[in-house]
This record gives structure tokens, C-alpha cells and sequence, in this order.
């Protein structure tokens, strides 16, 4: 989430009026600084003038480098200026010293409670710097304080990174009740913005609303017809309810607007995918030609390989992926199905059992164990992986057929009759060569017994 610099929203006006209202903020009628009691000479306030005002014609023209040690030589004999420490902050939260900025802001803020600048300043860099149990806290309290007319953005600002920030929620817990109405309070004071659209429509999404979410896209869409955060995120929404057509109309126009739009061309690959077209093989080609590195493209284009049938060139894909992920179960699933299919059942039985020791609850690793030991001639790990199977998943014909075929080479022949007629009774003339093979087997058991 982004969360703009108070600072640079406010923008340097907060400058011009910060002393008297400080003084206004600690209760005393006069104009001056609150740091200069009253007792004070007319020739120290006169340096303190001087000071100040220098570093913040520094300021004006965005000279950090002459600011900063200026305001630093002040407070280190002023440390409870809270005009200067807030001038100080505003110049580290512009440098990135953001651990100094926060210190600042805190001093200023513990001096001057009801300091909405520094509040809000605080608060929002906080935000910015991912600490939000800190900074929920810090910008709810900016909320509560008064703005004065110079910082009604700064204070739309802060309802918006709350309702960022209730939207992910502090410790994982979102509250999306809370943050749709972070989002109103901050609409009350400022236009509605795209960004706020955006954040209304992921906001009905999560809370499962998905009519209104997509109407709030399309809203957007309405507004900016070439928003592609909006069409990425209205694609999403489309492709999660399986309205693939839908989502393809809508990402094509997208794409031939913005061919190089990566997180655009691999939506509209998963829509393909999804339709079955051909077309997906060598648009997912042509992004991880673009995007090597990028995993989520390189797994979709070996499972679409894979479909292809183009075992070898998925395998190569799910081999370079397990470089960096050798303990992946899934992939270790995809390459031992690939080295079965490329009749290297040796490798693919030690990627099966690879897979089952990582997640034994694995159903499919477990049904590739059954195979390719049922292809090494191993009955007895055949028979045990389908056990393993069976806790997961029921029972289907090709797997009756398999467990037949395991007791049938062990010349347990009222187990391997037992499976080939369940097999029989289940599979109802899909699989007829095995069902051949199941009645010629049956049949010759039978003599034999």
C-alpha cells in the first residue's frame, strides 16, 4: 500500500502559520513561539527568529543540507522547540531518515498533544515504513485533533491510509467493515479520487460482495476507460467467477493499448488457459521470454506445456523451478506426471516419493507412487501408496484396475478377481481394453482356482 508524505501534501504553507498556532495549541494568547517564555528579551527572540526563519527559507527552496544542521545547532540548545523539532522531522522525513523523523515527530508531538501536523506527519510515516500497530494509533489521533484550514487534505489523508491500513488490518486481521468507513470520512473532505474507487470496490470484494465490486469497477471504467489498475482488477474478479469470455473481452482491447503490459498479457494467458485455446501456449512463451524470473508465469506455462503435451519442454520448466524450490511438493508432483509420461518411471516413483514425504496428504503425488511402481513391477508398493490414497480420496475403476493388476502379480488371486470385478462394475465401458484384460484375467484366475 502507498501512503503519501504528510509533508509534501501540506506542502510548506504549514510553515507560515506553525508559530502561533503552537502557541494557540498550549493555551497562552500570544503569537509568539511557545518555546520563548514570556520573560524571554526582545534579542533572544530576535536570534530565534532569525534562526527558524533561515532554515526554513532552506526549506522553501527544498535545501535539506543547509536546513538540517542549521536546525540541529538550534535545538541542541533548544530541544523543546516544537516549531523547530517539527521543521527538523519535516527535513528527515525528506532525506529518508525516517528513524530520526519519527523521534522528532514523537518530541514534538509529546510537547504539543494536540500538534495536529506533527500528528498526522507521524502517523503517516509510520504507515509508510509498514509499522502500522504504531501508526493506527498515531493517525486515529491525528483524526480527533483540529486540522485548521491548511491541513483539511493532510486530514483526508490520514482517513485514506486508515482505511488502507484497517483494509490489510494491524497483525493480519482485517476489518473491512471499518475501512469502508475510514473511506467515507475521508470522501466527506476531499473528491473521490480513482485510487478511493479502487479501494472501495477491493474493499466490497473481500467482504464478498461481488456485484458491487464489479460495479464499482466498471464505475471506474466508466470514468477512466483506460485505467488498467481497474481492468486488472475487474479481469481478477471476472476470471475468479469463471466468466472467462467476459474477462478475455475485456483484456484484448486492454493488451492492444498496452502490448508491454505483463500483469495484463498473463490474465489474459490464465483466460485462455482456462477456454483451452492454443493461443495460450505462445502468448505464456513470450512473457517468460520477458520475464524469466517470474515464477507464477513459468508455472502456468509448464502446466500449459504439459497439456500440450510437450512433456520434455514442461519438465525442463518444473526442473529449473525446483532449483529454488526443491522441497515444493506440487512441483515435484508436475515433474514425476512429466517423467511418466516420457516413460522414465525410475525418476518419476523417487519424485513421487519426494512429493508424499514433504505433504503425505498428497493425494495425486500418492496415485503417481501407485503408477510408476505399477510400471517398475513393485505390487507391493503399488498396493501400499493406494492405501495412502484411499484416505484421501474414494476409489475410482482405473484405481481398482491398478490395485487387480498389483495382486494379481503376487498371485493373491481372490484379491486381484475381487478388484477387477469392482472394476468392471465401475468403470461401465470407458476404459474397454483394460476391461478386456479384466475379463480375460478374471476368467483365467478363476480356472486356476
Amino acid at each position: 500500500m502507498t501512503f503519501p508524505s504528510y509533508a509534501r501534501a501540506f506542502a510548506l504553507t504549514v510553515f507560515c502559520c506553525l508559530a502561533p498556532t503552537l502557541a494557540a495549541q498550549s493555551g497562552t494568547a500570544s503569537p509568539a513561539p511557545v518555546n520563548v517564555p514570556p520573560a524571554q528579551s526582545s534579542a533572544a527572540a530576535k536570534v530565534h527568529s532569525g534562526e527558524i526563519d533561515r532554515a526554513e527559507d532552506a526549506l522553501a527552496k527544498q535545501d535539506w543540507k543547509t536546513a538540517a544542521p542549521l536546525l540541529d545547532a538550534w535545538l541542541a540548545g533548544h530541544p523543546t522547540d516544537a516549531r523547530a523539532l517539527f521543521d527538523a522531522a519535516y527535513v528527515a522525513d525528506e532525506q529518508n531518515r525516517d528513524a530520526d523523523a519519527v523521534a522528532l515527530y514523537r518530541r514534538c508531538v509529546a510537547l504539543q498533544p494536540k500538534n495536529f501536523p506533527a500528528q498526522v506527519s507521524l502517523g503517516l510515516l509510520l504507515a509508510r515504513m509498514g509499522k502500522l500497530s504504531e501508526a493506527r494509533p498515531a493517525l486515529l489521533a491525528a483524526t480527533q485533533l483540529d486540522p485548521g484550514l491548511e491541513g483539511k487534505a493532510a486530514l483526508a489523508q490520514a482517513w485514506r491510509a486508515l482505511a488502507e491500513i484497517d483494509r490489510v488490518g494491524v497483525d493480519g486481521k482485517p476489518d473491512y467493515a471499518q475501512a469502508s468507513n475510514d473511506l467515507i470520512e475521508a470522501l466527506k473532505i476531499s473528491p473521490e479520487t480513482g485510487q478511493d474507487t479502487l479501494l472501495a470496490a477491493s474493499l466490497a470484494e473481500a467482504s464478498g460482495d461481488t456485484a458491487g465490486a464489479e460495479s464499482t469497477y466498471r464505475r471506474l471504467l466508466v470514468r477512466d476507460p483506460n485505467s488498467t489498475q481497474a481492468i486488472g482488477s475487474l479481469a481478477h474478479l471476472l476470471i475468479a467467477e469463471k466468466k472467462y469470455p467476459e474477462a478475455e473481452a475485456l483484456l484484448r482491447p486492454a493488451l492492444e493499448k498496452n502490448p508491454g503490459n505483463v500483469p495484463l498479457a498473463a490474465q489474459l494467458a490464465a483466460v485462455l488457459v482456462a477456454e483451452d485455446k492454443a493461443e495460450a501456449v505462445p502468448l505464456l512463451q513470450q512473457l517468460h521470454t520477458q520475464k524469466p524470473d517470474n515464477e507464477e508465469i513459468t508455472r502456468m506455462l509448464a502446466r500449459v506445456q504439459a497439456d500440450a503435451g510437450n512433456f520434455a519442454d514442461a519438465d525442463a520448466l518444473d526442473i529449473a523451478l525446483l532449483k529454488t524450490h526443491p522441497r515444493d511438493a506440487d512441483l515435484l508432483t508436475s515433474h514425476g506426471q512429466n517423467r511418466m509420461r516420457l516413460g522414465d518411471f525410475s525418476q518419476a516413483l523417487a519424485a513421487f516419493q519426494q512429493a508424499v514425504s514433504i505433504d503425505p496428504g498428497d493425494a495425486d503425488a500418492w496415485t503417481g507412487v501407485a503408477f510408476a511402481a505399477s510400471e517398475l513391477h513393485r505390487p507391493e508398493v503399488t498396493i501400499q501408496a493406494l492405501g495412502e490414497r484411499a484416505k484421501l480420496q474414494p476409489d475410482s475403476a482405473p484405481v481398482d484396475f491398478l490395485l487387480a493388476t498389483a495382486y494379481d502379480r503376487l498371485r493373491d488371486k481372490k484379491s486381484a478377481i475381487l478388484f477387477y470385478q469392482r472394476f468392471l462394475d465401475l468403470d461401465a465401458g470407458k476404459l474397454k481394453d483394460q476391461e478386456w484384460q479384466a475379463k480375460q484375467r478374471i476368467s483365467l484366475l478363476q480356472k486356476e482356482h
